[in-house]
């Protein structure tokens, strides 16, 4: 039996395990304090028996009245549930980018949290470090996403200024993580909505490509596998994402018509694929039938063969029902064991549990 680490990479790895993956990007506090009051995610992770754990890099905060205002000079806005929303940039003009300094990448404090999951958990669950490229941070930094697609059509050579200061600090980030102790770099970037990319697919060449090429170019140097996350519909530009050389694509979102069976037919030759139940309607207002059907027919689409990881289509989010949540991980211990059954893959590889949700 293969452990929690070595199940995870060798999914990723295109290969079959001994069983199907389980991980999650993101864990709300919400969902984790009904299961397992007054615990860490990092216990979380421990007593649901996740196969790897999430981290990013850690910032200093300053209050500013309602406002958090991060070391990039970024605000926040904190919601209850403590999410935070960015709702202001620092950079308003190109002219403001000449005296811009970004934060340290070497700073004392970055990695502190890397570093105690390090300490717990090497060697026995796959660390996932969450980087970025430069398509979110240069939004938020111009205080908006329409701030930045101006600059795409006004002043190109401005974004990419802006562009490669970010992805300078993002990978070298990246590299002091695997150093460290990641095993596996993730960028987190959002593309698309349910409808389609939130650029042209000649502005993501243009404009992101080159910066996620710049990611993953991180990884393959330091020997690590990458996991490019972005929601939405991907349908336009995912043969570019594909050909970055991505190792893995998360979450193929149902509900933005990513069908996940439809991604591994034609790119599984190339990536493994991280996902995909529902999060927006199964996991948080579905029955356990529901859960249920959810999770054998993505295991029936996506696992057989190896290449898969299960988790949720976006994250465990503060909607999510906890119970809910709590059967998805029962379910892919019961049914994700390799050989998947011949008969669940029959009975459920050409369903479609989304389709009742799609509009």
């Amino acid at each position: 039996m293969l452990n929690s680490r070595e199940r995870f990479l060798t999914a990723l790895a295109r290969k079959q395990p001994d069983r199907v993956p389980i991980w999650e990007l993101i864990i709300n506090e919400p969902v984790i304090s009904s299961l397992l009051p007054g615990k860490s995610y990092a216990d979380f992770v421990e007593w649901i028996d996740l196969d790897g754990i999430t981290t990013g890099e850690d910032q200093i905060f300053r209050k500013e009245g309602e406002y958090i205002v991060d070391e990039w000079g970024i605000k926040w806005k904190v919601s209850t549930p403590g999410i935070n929303y960015p709702a202001g940039g620092p950079i308003r003009e190109p002219k403001d980018l000449e005296s811009y300094k970004p934060p340290d990448p070497d700073a004392e404090h970055r990695l502190r949290t890397l570093e105690a999951y390090v300490d717990r958990f090497k060697g026995r669950k796959a660390i996932v470090f969450l980087g970025h490229e430069t398509f979110e941070f240069s939004h938020y930094l111009l205080g908006g996403m329409s701030n930045l697609f101006y600059y795409y059509y006004k002043d190109p050579k401005f974004v990419h200024r802006l562009s490669e200061i970010i992805s300078e600090y993002k990978c070298r980030v990246m590299q002091r993580a695997v150093k460290l102790g990641a095993d596996v770099l993730l960028t987190g970037d959002d593309y698309a909505n349910r409808k389609a990319p939130l650029m042209s697919p000649k502005q993501f060449k243009e404009f992101i490509l080159p910066y996620l090429r710049k990611a993953v170019e991180t990884s393959k140097k330091l020997g690590v596998p990458f996991i490019k996350h972005t929601d939405g519909n991907l349908w336009p530009i995912i043969d570019m994402i594909v050909e970055a050389g991505i190792d893995a694509l998360d979450p193929i979102e149902p509900i933005a018509r990513m069908d996940i069976g439809e991604v591994k037919k034609k790119y599984g030759d190339k990536i493994a694929v991280v996902g995909n139940v529902d999060c927006s309607y199964v996991l948080t207002l579905g029955n356990e039938k529901e859960v249920e059907d959810a999770v054998k027919e993505t295991i029936a689409k996506a696992s057989p063969g190896g290449g898969h990881i299960i988790a949720s289509s976006n994250s465990i989010h503060p909607a999510v029902k906890p119970s809910n949540y709590l059967l998805m991980t029962k379910l892919v211990k019961e049914y994700g064991v390799y050989p998947i059954d011949e008969k669940l893959v029959e009975e459920y590889r050409e369903r479609k549990y989304i389709a009742k949700y799609l509009d």
